[in-house]
């Protein structure tokens, strides 16, 4: 299995990946890329499947798939905890130490990404630090100006071919007005945008 992960992953996380792959049985499938998530861990009989999202960077790819893979083991030693509860988040942080150092990932991510697993969320997009490095990462051929958070109250801008003007801020959610339907959306601080 490693062999065919070898083009989506950091080159020098390997080793430590074969190992965590071949701890338990389950099925792999990488899949087109999804808006609403990375990767998905699924409790399926004889094996359990997780699928990872095939338009990640090798970072992402990496800590998606590990993250999955704690879904896998948290399931096996404790089947009946939340999803992304205290048990899960042991997991996935003792999972993630062999490949937090510079070899994987560079300076700056390793950074934020350690800062990240003292106590990991449900997913990398709720540490806004860490999702900016990653989207930073992703975004090296097609780079957006800004993020949300960058821009004052009234700023219109453009996300996913539509035009929305920022009105203010909620905790961590920023409250926007598409201008064509007039409609109000909370969108995520870290969304990257441009603006119009």
């Amino acid at each position: 299995m490693i062999e065919q992960l070898q083009q989506y992953i950091p080159t020098n996380a390997k080793e430590n990946l074969e190992y965590l792959i071949n701890k338990h049985d389950f099925c792999l499938k990488i899949v087109k890329g999804r808006k609403t998530k990375r990767g998905d861990f699924r409790a399926t009989q004889p094996l359990a499947t997780i699928t990872i999202n095939n338009n990640l960077t090798k970072e992402q790819f990496l800590i998606t798939l590990v993250h999955e893979i704690a879904h896998l083991h948290t399931h096996i030693h404790y089947p009946r905890v939340k999803p992304h509860g205290m048990e899960w988040k042991q997991c996935f942080k003792q999972l993630m130490l062999p490949f937090l150092t510079p070899t994987v990932f560079d300076e700056p991510l390793l950074k934020h990404l350690a800062k990240h697993l003292i106590n990991p969320k449900a997913t990398t997009d709720s540490d806004i630090k860490l999702s900016v490095v990653l989207q930073e990462k992703k975004n090296t051929n097609r780079h957006h100006n800004y993020y949300i958070f960058d821009l004052k109250p009234g700023t219109l801008f453009s996300l996913n071919n539509r035009t929305f003007k920022v009105l203010n801020k909620r905790r961590t959610r920023y409250e926007c007005l598409e201008i064509e339907t007039k409609k109000r959306y909370l969108i995520k601080g870290n969304a990257p945008v441009d603006i119009v």
